[in-house]
């Protein structure tokens, strides 16, 4: 019998199956060298036994195992299968062993964390850099960080942050005001009207979900105005624009002009964590204050290693930049040519609108059972209801072959 609490946690997982939302991870087991090809083994976890047979019914998982192709993966430049990359991590391994050993504070640093800060910090025209477990750690804990460090400050975050920044903004609880997506006099406006107050302007330069890119100038601009600080998610960006991967930032030559960037070694990097870059007494007062960055274990050396190797090799390296945008470019044209409903954009990221989290579902199932194509569905609370999507991702690792067979099974799939 279910008591009150499960109860409760039962219906709310009942909604959520009915509504076409409950979230089933595709199980892919991926051979080193074979990106973006892996085996699909069906879906998990499976709690169908803990539920009604109502709810039950819904949360049927496939049962198949087949060769996959893999269309949306973040590891945007196939970097997770560098065999620079994993040469690093090996020798890392051996070198110092599995795990970091502790927070910095407890069980000290390495060379390779402070090495990888430092290119980072580089990579950016940056004084400092600050590592931290995931993207979602550096944003949340930079973020609430700075709130609460300005006295009186007000938090100016577009419409379309990512969970992980207005996470960070909440945890401030600095006073928040959202400025319509990349709406310029939207946040003019509203600048205008917090005075002298201490502000931040909080924006990504790629929104992952739309494929949209911020004007980073003409905020920069605002921000020069109103005496600002600047904030600037490039997770979706760093190794895959400008000409060493520094990002829309660096593409467009207003790096400088941001006071902290943040990003990511887990997509264009293709690794595991975040950072942020800055001045340096902005990073030492996240180093100092966030309980996020404080109370976390560091990055396993392995990880560190594989990282850096990876931003050395993309900071000079052009040939993943140059056949990434390249295989973007087809992927959309075929799409577009083939009628099929493609938000476009100027990014790397491909969506197509489905509009019903049911439909969305469905689709990508059947993507994956009958036709070996992997495209997750990305259904609310990620994106607004009525929005639900399959986001493509391509990578250079993706060949002809496999563009004509995606466009192929989409067609026959949204028919």
């Amino acid at each position: 019998m279910f008591d009150e609490y499960e109860r409760e946690m039962h219906n709310r997982l009942r909604d959520l199956a009915l509504r076409g939302e409950y979230r089933h991870f595709a199980r892919m087991e991926r051979t080193a060298g074979a990106f973006p090809l892996a085996t699909a083994r069906g879906m998990v976890p499976d709690f169908r036994k803990f539920y009604s047979k109502e709810v039950a019914r819904l949360l049927e998982p496939l049962d198949l195992t087949r060769e996959t192709v893999v269309w949306c993966s973040n590891d945007y430049l196939g970097m997770g299968q560098s065999d620079i990359v994993k040469r690093a991590m090996q020798e890392a391994i051996w070198t110092y062993g599995a795990g970091a050993g502790g927070t910095r504070n407890i069980a000290g640093t390495t060379l390779l964390h402070d090495e990888l800060e430092a290119a980072l910090a580089e990579l950016h025209g940056k004084e400092a850099a600050l590592l931290f477990s995931s993207g979602f750690a550096a944003n949340e804990a930079a973020l609430s960080t700075f709130g609460r460090l300005f006295e009186d400050c007000v938090v100016f975050s577009d419409a379309d942050n990512h969970a992980s920044m207005i996470a960070g903004i909440r945890h401030s609880e600095a006073e928040k005001k959202i400025f319509r997506h990349n709406d310029l006099e939207h946040l003019k406006s509203l600048l205008e009207q917090a005075a002298a107050r201490p502000k931040i302007i909080a924006f990504e330069s790629v929104y992952s979900m739309d494929g949209s890119i911020a004007p980073i100038a003409e905020i920069c601009d605002l921000a020069d105005q109103y005496g600002a600080f600047t904030y600037l998610d490039e997770v979706h960006a760093v190794g895959i624009y400008g000409s060493r991967g520094g990002g829309i930032s660096e593409r467009e030559g207003v790096g400088d002009r941001i006071d902290v960037i943040q990003g990511t070694l887990a997509k264009g990097f293709g690794v595991v964590g975040g950072y942020i870059a800055g001045d340096a007494l902005a990073i030492d007062s996240v180093r100092s204050f966030a309980p996020a960055f404080i109370f976390s274990t560091a990055l396993p050396p392995a990880v560190t290693a594989g990282a850096l190797a990876s931003v050395h090799h993309l900071k000079v390296s052009q040939k993943e930049r140059a056949v990434h945008t390249r295989n973007v470019r087809a992927v959309k044209m075929r799409l577009k040519s083939a009628g099929l409903p493609l938000l476009d954009n100027s990014s790397h990221i491909a969506p197509l609108i489905v509009g019903e989290a049911m439909r969305c579902k469905r689709i990508s199932d059947a993507l994956l059972e009958y036709h070996g194509i992997y495209l997750q569905p990305i259904n609310y609370p990620t994106v607004p209801k009525g929005t639900e999507r399959l986001r493509i991702t391509p990578t250079p690792l993706h060949s002809e072959h496999h563009i004509d067979a995606l466009v192929s099974a989409l067609m026959d799939r949204f028919s």
